[in-house]
């Protein structure tokens, strides 16, 4: 059955200014790291997350309540915020923070406490770190925003949600102010051996997207934040704009717990709408920051979606897992943030470690080093487990 592509227009109502980026990821703090990083052909040897200065966020009592996610969901929320120029309390402003799986090192360290001294030495605190909306709670806590405080946990997909749902409230009048947030600290044990036993991981513990020899993703970690705020009230308190967030989508691929549909269709419809809903056609799209997690499956199936949808002009495609590894729901948000990045430099970064594209992807994947180029239009796709798709289209500031 065929599906009609209409604009249900969530963003055709009041526009929606990008005014403040924050990042936390294996190149390090901050979104000037982040841009730093991504302009290399080579990638960070190591994905986690180094220890960084947290004396600006909270106390050391505050802080040590909160399970890494959370940790690194506030501190990239913090640089965003102060970007922004905003300041709370603020009754109607919106909080969306996504995990794909939340407080997974607060569980382990507290199973272990049960197993060692007993019940009664399980921290109460246990609920409040391991919960996924915990990270949510505490961006909304810590710059004091009143309005809808929510979780998505919609797996690989979610960073993408977020800044989709988050755009989406500030476009229909419900909050004039939003804050889009995917944090994701899962590099432990278990969840590396879960992965590696259902042949996600690379063997070769080497990320290389849409290569010929890409074997699976590399764990990653970390978090990306946006601030979003009502066009018109940004202009009038004299707020950078960085970037407009003008359309978004959302569909399933009722198909595969973990598999992508091989032929993508999930994928399209969820592209196809995303430009719908930002009233602009395929050929206005300069540049997609792709998935591309290195996964045979995944990077087939999303170049054979991208096909489908722009024909035989498919834009510059980069994948920025080749630096930062797969850090789940962190991982759409990260790269909203890069693709505004993007937008604000006139430049599409390399994909590291990527050297001889497979034939059948055939498409233009950015390689070796940044491509200088005029982007007015992007369009930042993200894929998960359940069958998750996501997608985000920004537009350049114009002044």
């Amino acid at each position: 059955m065929q599906v009609a592509v209409t604009s249900s227009g969530p963003l055709q109502g009041r526009r929606v200014a990008v005014v403040g980026l924050g990042a936390l990821s294996c190149a390090g703090v901050g979104v000037d790291a982040l841009w730093q990083a991504l302009q290399k052909d080579t990638a960070p040897e190591s994905k986690r997350v180094a220890p960084f200065n947290t004396d600006h966020i909270g106390g050391p009592k505050e802080l040590r309540r909160l399970d890494p996610f959370s940790l690194y969901g506030l501190m990239a929320a913090d640089e965003a915020w102060r970007q922004s120029g905003l300041e709370g309390p603020l009754l109607d402003a919106a909080c969306v923070v996504t995990t794909g799986i939340g407080g997974l090192q607060t569980v382990l360290e507290q199973v272990r406490v049960l197993n060692e001294k007993g019940p009664a030495r399980v921290s109460p605190f246990m609920v409040p770190m391991m919960m996924p909306n915990a990270a949510s709670a505490a961006v909304s806590m810590r710059f004091l925003l009143g309005g809808p405080c929510e979780t998505v946990t919609t797996a690989c997909a979610a960073g993408t949600h977020a800044i989709g749902n988050a755009a989406r409230m500030v476009a229909s009048g419900r909050s004039t102010v939003a804050v889009a947030d995917g944090a994701e600290a899962v590099l432990v044990q278990i969840a590396e051996s879960g992965f590696r036993n259902m042949t996600a991981l690379s063997s070769s513990e080497f990320s290389r997207p849409f290569d010929v020899d890409r074997d699976g993703f590399v764990m990653g970690e970390g978090a990306g934040v946006m601030v979003l705020e009502e066009w018109e009230h940004a202009h009038a308190r004299g707020a950078t704009i960085l970037a407009e967030v003008i359309g978004a989508a959302s569909t399933a691929d009722a198909y595969h717990i973990t598999a992508p549909d091989p032929q993508g269709s999930g994928a399209i419809r969820c592209m196809r709408l995303a430009l719908a809903d930002a009233g602009v056609g395929a050929a206005d799209v300069s540049h997609i920051n792709a998935h591309g997690t290195s996964t045979p499956l995944n990077d087939l199936a999303e170049s054979m979606a991208m096909r489908q949808v722009f024909a035989d002009a498919v834009p510059a495609v980069t994948s920025i897992k080749g630096h930062l590894g797969h850090s789940l729901a962190a991982a759409g948000a990260l790269e909203g943030v890069v693709s505004v990045l993007s937008l604000v430099n006139q430049s599409i970064p390399p994909t590291a470690g990527t050297t001889v594209i497979d034939p059948e992807i055939g498409l233009d994947v950015v390689l070796g080093e940044a491509r200088r180029a005029e982007l007015d239009v992007v369009l930042s796709n993200s894929f998960g487990f359940g069958g998750h798709n996501g997608s985000v289209v920004f537009r350049r500031y114009r002044g």
